[in-house]
């Protein structure tokens, strides 16, 4: 697997807003089949940071109903990364 399909999109909330700020971390959308190490590696060299931790875990899609109709939306992994301390990755600064 290549180091930039790992990571498929960050993911911005009030949560992950917080998180960024109490404890240097931040969270993102990545592939279902990524491990921790390849999460790392791909955080590391795509944006020019040391990575202490990983975290992971497995989202379960929602249920939805439109009028008379079921369905349910696509599960996705998230992945927590813990940044060295002082410092951060750009694309969060905007938020």
């Amino acid at each position: 697997m290549n180091i930039f399909d790992v990571i498929r999109a960050p993911k911005m909330s009030e949560k992950t807003l917080s998180l960024k700020e109490e404890g240097n971390q931040f969270a993102f959308e990545v592939d279902p089949k990524a491990n921790k190490i390849q999460i790392k590696e791909s955080v590391e060299k795509s944006f020019k940071v040391s990575v202490l931790k990983v975290r992971t875990m497995n989202v379960r899609g929602k249920k939805k109903r439109l009028g008379r109709y079921q369905g349910r939306k696509s599960s996705w992994k998230k992945a927590l990364v813990t940044l060295r301390a002082g410092e951060t990755i750009e694309f969060f600064e905007g938020a």
